[in-house]
């Protein structure tokens, strides 16, 4: 299929070849016949685009602050690394969706195979979305028309927030896509309504909609318009719907407003507000947020767990059905704003100039095909050479792009496939890196022949279920950490291991123990027990990441501690016997992030882990305390290790962590020689198994056995 893609590096907006979404649980899978092209918010992304990497920082402060701690804590190179992968990564555009569903997910009722619906999905031909920011079309209502569901949903949060009331006058500073909509909708709300803009052929539009046209160009000095309109009390509200770096436009605002007014925010404005003039008359600011209620909620949006009715009575969905029935109604009026209606593959007609472009709305058409949609596009024709490794890979996210592959494309490897859920990130990284095909149905990758190798870096409770898949169907594995998140899921692995008779490896990205700093201070332990203590300083990360889903991602003790109760067992050469873990909270969730996990070994070694996401980020991320036989090596973020009483070894410092690489070049030559697993099987298991029973003993507030 196609779809646009831009590229937030150059700014390069292009119609892309991928490979058409996978219906998935909750979800429908929609053709797309219509698709709005929002002018000011893609017009926004474009000049980002375009903008220069100082022009880039100066718009985003914030992130600037992050790159600066990130080169303290991980080096500059590592950084800019980052940074420049970041920019390359595709920016799929559009959010005003029109189509006929052609397949719903698991646990969706509300949508049959051939309705037609509004979503707030890409510029794609075909596009997946979550059943609750998806609405069914009246058959009344055009294609066309539904096109403006969304950015009308925009609009409306913003009134709803501004609550107005019969006959109050209502200022709308300016009339753009949203902001005519929003004006018609305050109009039908019964309000006086003075439209604010610069361009006159968007206010003499408007006019027909019974909106006052003000323009400051021509018409002089809006404060004093607004208040012989109001006879000098002031207008009830704002709303602002402009997109401008200037501080003036919510200045005026507040000085057009009336004592105890309201002002909502829905665009973009400069907002270095003047106490003042707010303080004088106890006026109210908000900023409204998207479609409303629900918007960037993975419960209500991911999950489909919709609000109750009675307690939020207007959710983005249900603000989508609004604009529906107002469109319906004849409540407002759209088909006056298309500017132009374009076929899809003539999409430069509209993004070519889209940064002085003066139109109001262009819809996008698409074909009609009702051919099947491709889960798979041919990227090359080239076969691997017998004995080669061929890779297919699940998953492009941060880990994938950032790590894995940079380091596969320097080895003798021949990337087959890649696998990912939306088709653009993974098309991405395969035309990059030289892969032959790309897919956003994995099976596709299980089930070739070709494919030797299959390489897991998804979402962490996919991982046991794909490793079995993979088991099954002749292919080692390296899976990205953790192996599994719950014991039924390990049980699962161990019954398919045994169930293909060990044939196939298995490597976890347990990496740690093979950085050269953890390799040499191994070489002169010797077997003796040994006391360890890893202090994790890991930084917070937002609570509604996926990680923290104990569902999803297990939490950090599953998903990160793990590396470092296999870097003690590799150190101590023995497995974990019993683990207990104590939390910061005084009552802990089992996703903490804040928690020490005690271990026992076999041969009497100890290890202690502090896993802590409330230190400083100026501090290293990293530091390994290794005590044995009157001897001390303590590893500071795997750059720099100081050795204290072991002969003739003080330090050791690398510019670079090799821990990844060193694992992949092991692996390689384990895969391609028959030698034995880099990391026997056995200590998988019970690294794994120690990391789940870390947080059982939280529950428990006791020792757990392994």
């Amino acid at each position: 299929m196609y779809q646009i893609i831009q590229s937030l590096k150059t700014g390069t907006t292009i119609l892309e070849n991928i490979p058409a979404p996978e219906v998935k649980k909750g979800q429908v899978l929609i053709r797309t016949t219509r698709s709005l092209v929002s002018l000011g918010t893609e017009r926004m992304l474009v000049e980002f685009g375009k903008a220069s990497l100082l022009a880039k920082a100066k718009q985003q402060p914030d992130k600037v602050k992050q790159v600066l701690d990130k080169i303290k804590t991980e080096g500059l190179r590592t950084t800019l690394e980052a940074v420049a992968n970041k920019l390359e990564q595709p920016l799929p555009l559009g959010y005003c969706n029109v189509g006929e569903v052609i397949a719903v997910g698991e646990g969706v009722s509300e949508f049959a195979i051939g309705d037609r619906v509004v979503s707030n999905g890409a510029h794609a031909e075909y596009v997946c979305v979550p059943k609750n920011l998806v609405a069914a079309i009246p058959s009344h209502v055009s294609d066309e028309e539904a096109t403006f569901t969304v950015v009308g949903a925009i609009g409306l949060q913003g009134i709803r927030l501004l609550n107005p009331t019969l006959g109050e006058t209502i200022v709308v500073i300016g009339m753009g896509l949203i902001g005519m909509l929003t004006a018609q909708l305050l109009v039908a709300n019964g309000c006086t309504v003075i439209g604010v803009d610069l361009d006159e052929e968007k206010l003499q539009l408007s006019k027909q909609w019974g909106i006052i046209p003000f323009n400051p160009k021509t018409a002089g000095d809006i404060l004093s318009f607004v208040m012989a309109k109001t006879a000098n009390f002031g207008c009830d509200g704002v709303l602002i719907t402009a997109s401008a770096k200037t501080n003036d436009i919510i200045s005026q605002a507040a000085q057009m407003s009336r004592k105890r007014g309201r002002i909502v925010l829905v665009g973009v404005v400069g907002l270095q507000l003047n106490r003042a003039e707010f303080y004088e008359k106890e006026l109210s600011f908000q900023v409204s947020c998207s479609y409303g209620p629900g918007r960037y909620d993975d419960q209500y949006e991911q999950k489909g767990q919709d609000y109750p009715l009675s307690f939020v009575r207007w959710t983005e969905k249900r603000n989508f059905e609004a604009i529906l029935n107002a469109i319906a109604t004849a409540k407002i009026q759209v088909n006056e704003m298309i500017s132009e209606v374009v076929p899809l593959e003539d999409y430069q007609k509209i993004y070519s100039n889209l940064e002085n472009s003066k139109k109001i709305a262009s819809i996008l058409k698409y074909s009609t095909s009702s051919s099947r949609p491709e889960q798979i596009i041919r990227l090359s024709s080239a076969r691997p050479a017998q004995g080669t490794i061929s890779i297919g890979v699940i998953g492009a996210g941060n880990y994938t792009k950032m790590t894995l592959l940079p380091i596969l494309k320097k080895t003798k490897v021949f990337l087959y496939s890649i696998a990912s859920a939306s088709g653009v990130s993974g098309t991405a990284l395969a035309q990059k890196y030289g892969f032959h095909f790309s897919t956003t149905n994995y099976q596709n990758i299980l089930d070739d022949s070709n494919v030797n190798l299959v390489m897991i870096t998804t979402r962490h409770n996919s991982h046991a279920q794909i490793v079995c898949e993979a088991l099954l169907q002749k292919k080692h594995v390296f899976v990205e950490k953790p192996l599994a998140i719950s014991i039924n899921q390990l049980q699962t692995i161990l019954n398919t291991y045994e169930l293909t008779e060990g044939k196939y490896s298995i490597t976890v990205g347990f990496n740690r123990r093979f950085s050269p700093h953890s390799q040499k201070i191994k070489a002169v332990l010797g077997n003796l027990p040994i006391n360890v203590v890893a202090t994790v300083n890991a930084g917070a990360i937002p609570e509604n990441v996926w990680v923290h889903d104990p569902q999803v991602g297990g939490g950090r003790i599953i998903g990160e501690a793990c590396h470092f109760i296999d870097l003690i067992s590799y150190f101590a050469g023995s497995k974990v016997q019993s683990v207990c873990m104590n939390a910061m909270e005084a009552h802990p969730k089992e996703t903490t992030d804040n928690a020490t996990i005690l271990l026992k070994y076999e041969n009497g070694s100890t290890g202690v882990i502090n896993y802590f996401s409330n230190g400083s980020k100026a501090y290293a991320k990293e530091r390994i305390e290794i005590y044995s036989q009157g001897r001390t090596a303590v590893i500071d973020n795997f750059r720099k290790t100081e050795c204290h009483g072991f002969k003739g070894l003080k330090s050791i410092r690398t510019s670079l962590d090799k821990g990844h690489k060193n694992q992949f070049e092991l692996l390689m030559q384990q895969l391609q020689t028959g030698a034995p697993p880099i990391i026997p099987f056995e200590e998988l298991i019970n690294t794994t198994q120690a990391t789940i029973a870390a947080i059982e003993s939280l529950k428990t507030k006791q020792w757990i056995s392994i």
